[in-house]
């Protein structure tokens, strides 16, 4: 008869979560998993999906307005917001309860409430003690907030996705991915947008080109981007909002929403306490196997702060299951992970950007493409598609690949296969390419950018 009420405990019912109790549930071991709230976690309830879910409904208004291009003629189409929302309302509650299923099916014990770590072995839930050889941390992250006068004024990405009513005008502080996707939901959707941004440009840490591009093309769709603004106090006046910004100007609007940054969700969890490792910006620290300093305590997904989507955090408790329930000790690659950015128009981008590739390489050729997809040569619509290799000088090998254009996601999730297999640029350049399509121009850029 085992000590332990479970072989493993895991905090947190959001994908990475989920995939590791249900994964080490099926080589036999007893398994619960803890949730303060529904299951599916930030990317199902709070995140990719419900935000991807507005974004195809904003499609829709361009969709409309170029259909005219080909012949269309439509009567002029309204948009209930309240509409929308229980919508994707319904469709999170259908991926809550398949999610339930999973654990069920599984045989993974759900717990209700929050999880509180008494010491290496204990949860503390709802009062109640629970023991278990293994404790997984995967509880996510959360919306960061500065210290700003009026700051209780403001919503985040979470409220953003469930307000009652569509503002007619917006206020978006930050200039990461969640900013500038919801700044094109709500212009795409007929809101006024002023994005306010501390940097010289949105997207820190993408490819210096597609920053560019992107900021162009916001601009184009009316998105008034304040660069190297600083906020000073936020004030609520009636039923709507007074922001002061550092040096004076003034902007009003009917809500404000901020986006700057998220933070690991740790606070309250007994971490300190039992004497695991937490950095200074509040992640889990832990090592390439994802186990914490406190043995027996392992973390995966957005707490722990290495590399935040979906997908790593479900490949993370995949490889902890390897690892600790099939004595197959596994590490996750974090090399050449694809990623995606749904603004409108959208990004894809795998591998290192330009001035990554320089910094870690001696030479490296460029090459670009920019252009006006075909759609839009008979719809009319003023919008460019941008497209970047990367490519190692010495060994030809393509370091990145960048795009900025419609169904960008799309074309690079393959590219990331290649830039996976160590593909060459004779390589890319070898492969036939599907026309008339955008994704063609990636395998026939063939003159190098000289400066």
């Amino acid at each position: 008869m085992s000590q332990f009420d479970y072989d493993l405990i895991t905090i947190g019912a959001g994908s990475g979560g989920v995939r590791a109790s249900r994964m080490a549930a099926q080589t036999g071991a007893r398994v619960a998993i803890v949730e303060e709230s529904r299951v599916g976690g930030t990317c199902v309830l709070r995140g990719c999906v419900p935000k991807k879910l507005l974004v195809y409904a904003g499609h829709f208004a361009d969709d409309f307005e170029d259909s005219q291009g080909y012949g269309w003629t439509l009567p002029k189409p309204s948009f209930d917001w309240a509409k929308l929302i229980a919508a994707k309302d319904k469709e999170l509650d259908r991926l809550n309860s398949i999610y339930q299923r999973i654990l069920r099916d599984n045989n993974v014990d759900l717990l209700n409430g929050r999880g509180v770590i008494v010491d290496k072995n204990t949860v503390q839930v709802a009062g109640k003690n629970y023991n278990a050889k293994h404790i997984l941390v995967a509880v996510g992250g959360w919306p960061s907030m500065p210290d700003v006068p009026g700051i209780e004024h403001v919503i985040s990405s979470n409220e953003a996705l469930n307000l009652r009513v569509l503002p007619k005008k917006i206020i978006i502080v930050g200039a990461g991915y969640i900013a500038v996707e919801f700044a094109g939901i709500f212009q795409s959707l007929g809101v006024d947008v002023t994005l306010v941004l501390r940097a010289d440009k949105i997207l820190r840490g993408f490819d210096e080109d597609v920053r560019v591009c992107l900021a162009a093309e916001m601009r184009k769709r009316g998105i008034t981007l304040k660069a190297e603004s600083v906020v000073h106090s936020i004030e609520k006046r009636n039923d709507s909002y007074s922001m002061s910004l550092v040096g004076g100007d003034v902007l009003d609007a009917d809500q404000v929403m901020y986006a700057t940054g998220r933070k690991p969700n740790t606070t309250g969890l007994g971490l300190k306490e039992i004497g695991v490792e937490i950095n200074q910006d509040g992640a889990i620290v832990v090592d390439e196997y994802s186990e914490t300093c406190v043995g027996g305590v392992w973390a995966v997904g957005d707490v722990t702060d290495r590399s935040n989507l979906t997908p790593v955090a479900i490949a993370e408790g995949a490889a902890f299951v390897q690892t600790v329930f099939n004595d197959n000790p596994t590490k996750v690659d974090y090399d050449n992970i694809p990623s995606a950015v749904f603004s409108s128009p959208p990004i894809g981008t795998v591998g290192l950007s330009e001035e990554q590739a320089r910094a870690q390489y001696k030479d490296v050729d460029v090459y670009v493409s920019s252009f006006r997809p075909m759609k839009h040569t008979i719809s009319g619509r003023d919008e460019q598609t941008f497209m970047k290799l990367v490519v190692d000088q010495k060994t030809d090998v393509v370091v990145g690949c960048h795009m900025m254009g419609l169904d960008a996601p799309e074309i690079v999730q393959g590219l990331g296969i290649a830039l996976k297999c160590g593909a060459t640029k004779l390589q890319f350049d070898a492969t036939v390419g599907i026309h008339p399509s955008a994704a063609e121009e990636f395998v026939t850029m063939s003159e190098k950018r000289l400066c």
